[in-house]
């Protein structure tokens, strides 16, 4: 007979950084490695530390991960998800939110783990076509329609 292994759940935060540059709306997006060895464009966004609110997770997250300091106007969404390590199960959370940039520049010299390998921005309207995973473009194409005042 086997065992199931235990499951946990965890928590991250981070989101869309918007900044107006002529005229448009772009958003910094980081480029990292999976486990293939295959490039992914996502949405910055990492763990939860001490005692910080989701909120202060995401400005944090972005600003390490992007260079890019940002101040949080709305939660977008929660996107949730089973991955399994040899240990456990891990339902994971990561709770996104819409910011607004207020200062720093693109780098991912500040990103402690070393997970981003690149970092871009790209114009809001168009982001979805360029993050690799579904729920990461829902939650762009989310932001885009908040900002229009189509929601």
């Amino acid at each position: 007979m086997t065992s199931r292994l235990p499951a946990v759940e965890e928590r991250s935060a981070g989101g869309i950084v918007v900044d107006v540059h002529g005229g448009q709306a772009r958003i910094a997006v980081i480029a990292r490695r999976n486990r293939a060895g295959r490039i992914e464009w996502c949405l910055p966004k990492g763990h939860i530390e001490g005692d910080e609110t989701l909120a202060e997770t995401a400005e944090r997250e972005i600003a390490e991960e992007t260079g890019i300091e940002g101040r949080v106007l709305i939660e977008l969404g929660t996107i949730d998800y089973w991955f399994a390590t040899s240990e456990k199960r891990v339902h994971k959370f990561v709770h996104h939110f819409l910011l607004e940039a207020t200062g720093g520049y693109l780098t991912i010299e500040n990103d402690p783990d070393q997970e981003a390998i690149d970092v871009a921005w790209f114009p809001l309207r168009e982001a979805h076509r360029h993050l690799t995973f579904p729920n990461e473009r829902r939650i762009a194409r989310l932001a885009w329609m908040r900002l229009a005042g189509e929601q």
